[in-house]
């Protein structure tokens, strides 16, 4: 038995992978003050659901993986670690300067954005290594030493160094000596090398994931080291894997020396399931999942089977948050999920989100103490939501509470009946989640059209249809663990690590020799790690790419290698080729007559775990028909009398004529009128919106 845990901002879900390949779905309140509260929560349900112990049902569990928001959150929230930043002297603005970008340059009312690390603990080191690797000023010891006596001081209160010397991926010489004298004179307090942790070339990107990875150690560590022993005490034997936002697993005692590895890991993980659920029921290769939490709406592109990655993932508003520069799965995020608060500002506009109730005090019909009305408060207004059978009747909202404040709160300032300040919300909301989308596709020269849409999250399906309509989708797919969408894609992720190494040449001056030590020295690495932790996968594997550009041009694209050494020119003229394919791919245009520059090379190793063929649901029993008729308004107007199906009582291949309702335990969907829903055979919905005349 598998088990899988990601803690969202408004609830934790668990997803349990029996012997047989039966999938179980489970859902509990996050505990934000102590995330660890929440899993054993949801794990407590899971036990008394089956019958059993909590202390056997870990016991029976090989593998479990853990996904947090943890880490992002304290990051956004100022909750990290006070860390000290060393670095080479004349460079103590890396973090200030950043690259130099802005939002909006004319615009000079924006404040410059505060750096990652103050200047306060910003300190100079006096060496320099120049960019061939030979040492042009030796590091002073003796200044160094007096530097991290002062971090250590009485009153410093420094619980994380982060170490980036300008050229040490080329020659770390000064940054491992740094790293011993950490040792030695600070014992006990982590610190992080950037050419250990993130050898790119750019400076002020391997500045920042230092840092953060640093800031982050104290918490991570304590966090992941809590919920381990916590879990043993409780009856678990098994390995404990971490969600990584490269879309993989690591083990959690490897994630707690390299934290950073776990910012944004639990949205990582829906295209991994979306792409075989677009694959399976969509029969496509180009999906735009879409992940919608009580927190925010997680969307993602699945192009050609292929999950896309991102080396510009910021922490906050782009430019004006913090980099993490780490290559990770390309995830753009909206405050705009169950939780996001509706309001109407000064000047009569309605806004949804990005502000979130979250877990606590949650939805106005949560009856927790929530008084604005939330996306969830207007689709219970709606009809859409059951107000005894949300979570399977594990939660009852009040009704009567959302539908006094979306009045109070909405529908008076806007001058418009009940029902329509509720649709209004839920058409707003809608707006912002198609900008997020359009954002991955149509800016960057897709076309939606042809692309089907996978909701996942348990707000998915209230407004799924409306959105794929706008986009032009044809069909949208909603799988029947698609409420824990991020749990589900952990189970079928790879064990994996990344390694690699910059080497600089250029395809017409090759350096033949240089550049196959490198990569040998990264597959060195690669069979370590698959000898070591990678012990006992179903299968291994090796990808390499190094990362080219045109001479002149300012950032690279990562290109695939066909072979694991280059041989002779024509391996060299076919890496020329191959980055000429996938920049006319990019950006529409080739230089096919330039030469290329190959800057850092890398190597992923890839373990496969065992994992489930079916992915099939346990469905819970339903007795009778399943159907019934509830009052739900589709126009924002009046109601209309609307069919309610249980899925669970559905027939495989049985359709339903928008509009509808189809209730789950964990997930509603709203049929709008003009489409045709469908149940398949692996308890999936897949709805054709262009079925009738309301596709416009």
């Amino acid at each position: 038995m598998r088990l899988s845990a990601d803690v969202g901002g408004t609830f934790t879900d668990l997803v349990v992978e029996h012997e047989d390949g039966r999938l179980e779905l489970f859902k509990s309140p996050t505990t934000p003050d102590d995330p660890a509260t929440g899993v054993f929560d949801v794990l407590r349900l899971a036990a008394r659901a089956g019958g059993v112990s909590l202390e056997r049902l870990l016991g029976g569990c090989a593998l479990f993986m853990h996904a947090t928001t943890r880490a992002t959150n304290a990051v956004l929230t100022g909750g990290a670690g006070r860390v000290a930043f060393l670095t080479t002297r004349g460079h103590p603005d890396i973090l200030l300067l950043r690259e130099g970008g802005r939002v909006d340059p004319f615009d000079n009312t924006v404040p410059f954005p505060e750096p990652l690390v103050p200047r306060a603990l910003t300190f100079e080191l006096r060496e320099r290594i120049r960019a061939d690797g030979t040492v042009h000023e030796a590091l002073d010891e003796a200044a160094t030493r007096e530097v991290i006596a002062g971090l250590g001081a009485a009153g410093a209160g420094v619980e994380a160094v982060g170490v980036c010397l300008l050229w040490s991926i080329v020659n770390p010489v000064h940054e491992e000596r740094v790293g011993e004298l950490l040792e030695a004179l600070l014992p006990g307090v982590p610190y992080t090398l950037s050419h250990r942790l993130n050898p790119s070339l750019r400076e002020y990107r391997r500045a920042s994931s230092t840092c953060i990875d640093a800031s982050l150690k104290p918490l991570m560590s304590a966090y992941l080291s809590s919920i381990g022993e916590r879990l043993r005490a409780a009856g678990f034997g098994g390995r404990l894997l971490a969600v990584t936002s490269q879309g993989s697993v690591m083990d959690a005692a490897d994630l707690a020396r390299a934290p950073i590895h776990s910012i944004n890991s639990g949205p990582s993980m829906a295209p991994v399931a979306g792409a075989r659920f677009a694959r399976d029921e969509g029969g496509a290769r180009t999906a735009i999942v879409a992940d919608t939490g009580g927190t925010s709406y997680d969307v993602s592109l699945v192009r050609n089977g292929r999950i896309p990655w991102t080396r510009e993932t910021w922490l906050g508003p782009r430019l004006r948050g913090n980099m993490t520069g780490f290559p990770s799965v390309d995830v753009r995020s909206v405050g705009a999920g169950g939780g996001s608060i509706a309001r109407v500002d000064a000047g009569g506009m309605l806004h949804v989100g990005p502000e979130s109730a979250g877990a606590v005090p949650g939805p106005v019909c949560y009856g927790r103490g929530g008084t604005r009305p939330t996306l969830s408060d207007a689709a219970l207004v709606l009809g859409y939501l059951d107000p005894d059978f949300f979570l399977g009747g594990s939660i009852r909202l009040d009704a009567r509470a959302a539908r006094a404040a979306v009045e109070r709160h909405l529908a008076e300032p806007l001058g418009l009946g009940v029902e329509g300040a509720a649709a209004a919300v839920l058409e707003v909301a809608s707006e912002n989640m198609v900008h997020a989308i359009e954002d991955i596709t149509v800016n960057q020269g897709i076309d939606p059209r042809e692309a089907v849409l996978v909701g996942g999250g348990g707000a998915a399906g209230l407004n799924c249809v409306r959105i794929a309509r706008r986009l032009g989708c044809a069909k949208v797919v909603i799988p029947g663990v698609g409420a824990a969408l991020s749990a589900v894609g952990a189970l079928m992720s790879d064990l994996s690590a990344d390694f690699s190494r910059t080497a600089f040449t250029t395809s017409h001056r090759f350096d033949f020799e240089r550049v196959n030590a490198t990569l040998a020295a990264l597959e060195a690495e690669c069979r370590r790690f698959m000898s070591g932790r990678g012990t006992g996968a179903l299968e291994q594997g090796i990808e390499f790419s190094v990362e080219g550009r045109y001479p002149h041009q300012v950032w690279e694209i990562e290109v695939p290698l066909s072979r694991p050494r280059f041989e002779a020119p024509s391996d060299v003229e076919r890496l020329v080729a191959d980055l000429h394919d996938l920049h006319e791919e990019m950006f529409a245009i080739a230089d096919r007559r330039s030469h290329i520059e190959a800057v850092t090379w890398r190597a992923r190793a890839t373990c496969r775990l065992p994992r489930s063929a079916s992915g099939r649901l346990v469905e819970a029993p339903v007795s009778g028909t399943g159907s019934r008729r509830r009052l739900a308004s589709f126009d924002g107007m009046s109601r209309s009398d609307t069919t309610v199906r249980r899925l669970e009582a559905m027939r495989e291949g049985e359709a339903l004529a928008g509009p509808a309702i189809i209730e789950s335990g964990f997930t509603t969907v709203v049929v709008e009128p003009g489409a045709l829903a469908r149940r398949t055979g692996a308890a999936n919905v897949v709805i054709d919106v262009r079925s009738g005349e309301g596709d416009s």
